[in-house]
């Protein structure tokens, strides 16, 4: 498949890789007491700058222009708009930047330059920073650094009091990945005094690299299984059960080798969970919790986990702010800001409707199974459903077309997903006649 070849190559970790000398570089600096806070703001910058131009090329002023717009609105506007215009904004940009990838795709029928897929993937973790920022200063927690253009102060000021703004923005180790890293905890860093700051701790990143080494190997493995097998296009009758269990398991593989990378040059920055143990550090998310995601045997639980920093931020950003049926709504935003691919649509929504059907079957089986063999027994079917229904949606999103996507609906693996969809009827229907 083009598609997951394209997933497998993608160069991302190899800039990440590249950046490890600059971020230990600047924690040293950091311990330096004459490196001043300014200094570190602009070095997180220029790194940022310098990094997006060696990973996209040209294509990085897709990424350094709504930077740089972003940062504006953040320090002129007030508290009550900064967000809706923000938001507004950003999303307006990405959306275009989306459609010019379909057009690319679908219309065209041309492949889009791989450091194009790198500017897109840049974009969405810009949109996570910017709408964040901006959640904090429409929330208190952040102090507006300027008051507007309508202040006696000279653009090259307000520009110079937007520093923090900008540098949080576009700081090298978040640029191409990593969890979110709210700007509360991101000015803790930098403005943290360097007797206090974080050290690096060595068998941190030695156990990290050992982790990234071992998925590796097994992602050679599988990816050797996967390629000697048949496709969704060849499999026959259950065997497509197999193709499919396997491929996403080869998906899974490479997030959490990315993810892990990601977590590793955060750490080497000084900006990982040792910050935390600072008066004004937050707390860090991992986005690579393994354990949990392969051994949960409910699918609402996987959902929090999975990319854990980026459900933190929809559940903030969209099902927190109210109005009627959070849950979709959360699910239809993250559709929209992945891409809006055909199968992308249909993955998120076929996920909303897994975790609506996954909270009513627990509940239910909480209270009907009462002897610990039969709830051994339904653990461990409701695990193996779990993975599955999980593994559907993946290549549905991961395959974005609506060649593969028909593919995959046509296979006997649409028997899991629709399962939980008769339960979720029957079980609200039962519900709704209880109350």
């Amino acid at each position: 498949m083009d598609w997951l070849q394209l997933f497998l190559l993608h160069p991302v970790s190899l800039y990440q890789g590249a950046a490890f000398p600059f971020a230990l570089l600047f924690n040293y600096l950091c311990a330096m007491d004459s490196f001043s806070t300014s200094a570190r703001y602009l070095l997180l910058l220029a790194g940022g700058g310098a990094l997006a131009w060696a990973a996209m090329g040209s294509f990085a002023v897709l990424v350094l222009l709504p930077a740089l717009c972003a940062g504006v609105l953040i320090s002129s506007l007030g508290p009550q708009d900064v967000h809706r215009w923000a938001f507004s904004f950003q999303m307006s940009w990405q959306t275009l930047c989306h459609l010019g990838l379909h057009y690319t795709e679908y219309y065209l029928q041309e492949r889009p330059s791989g450091r194009f897929y790198i500017t897109l993937s840049s974009l969405m973790l810009l949109t996570q920073r910017v709408t964040s920022l901006s959640l904090d200063i429409c929330e208190g927690k952040v102090k507006a650094a300027s008051r507007g253009i309508r202040g006696r102060s000279s653009i090259p000021e307000h520009l110079w009091k937007a520093l923090p703004y900008f540098s949080y923005l576009l700081f090298f180790p978040a640029l191409l990945g990593g969890s979110l890293c709210s700007f509360q905890r991101f000015q803790a860093r930098v403005q943290g005094s360097s007797s206090l700051g974080p050290r690096c701790s060595l068998w941190a990143l030695t156990w990290r690299g050992l982790q990234i080494l071992g998925l590796e190997c097994l992602k050679a493995v599988l990816r050797t299984v996967v390629g000697a097998g048949e496709g969704l296009s060849d499999c026959l009758q259950l065997q497509c059960i197999c193709v499919m269990w396997s491929t996403a398991g080869l998906f899974k593989l490479t997030y959490y080798s990315c993810w892990i990378l990601d977590d590793a040059l955060l750490r080497a920055a000084g900006f990982g969970p040792e910050l935390s143990q600072s008066p004004a550090g937050e707390g860090y998310t991992s986005d690579a919790d393994i354990w949990t995601l392969e051994t949960t045997h409910r699918i609402s639980l996987f959902t929090r986990k999975w990319n854990q920093s980026t459900a933190e931020w929809l559940r903030r950003l969209v099902f927190q702010q109210g109005g009627a049926r959070p849950l979709l709504q959360t699910f239809a935003f993250s559709a929209w800001w992945h891409g809006l691919h055909p199968g992308q649509v249909f993955g998120f929504l076929c996920w909303a409707l897994m975790v609506q059907a996954d909270y009513l079957i627990h509940t239910f089986a909480n209270l009907s199974i009462r002897s610990r063999p039969m709830r051994l027994l339904y653990r461990i079917v409701t695990w193996a459903h779990t993975q599955l229904i999980i593994a559907y949606i993946m290549l549905a999103v991961e395959g974005r077309s609506l060649s593969s996507l028909w593919l995959l609906c046509n296979s006997y693996n649409s028997v899991f997903p629709v399962v939980y969809c008769i339960l979720l009827f029957l079980l609200a229907k039962r519900k709704h006649t209880l109350n």
